[in-house]
């Protein structure tokens, strides 16, 4: 069980990363425009 636990936490740590990166984008967009 604690392995699950651990996989689960990077999983989560996963997708903030994914959010984070998806917003700096789209801040470099709007200031390209």
């Amino acid at each position: 069980m604690g392995s699950l636990k651990k996989r689960r936490k990077a999983k989560i740590n996963k997708h903030k990363r994914r959010k984070k990166l998806r917003q700096h984008r789209h801040k470099k967009r709007t200031w390209q425009k």
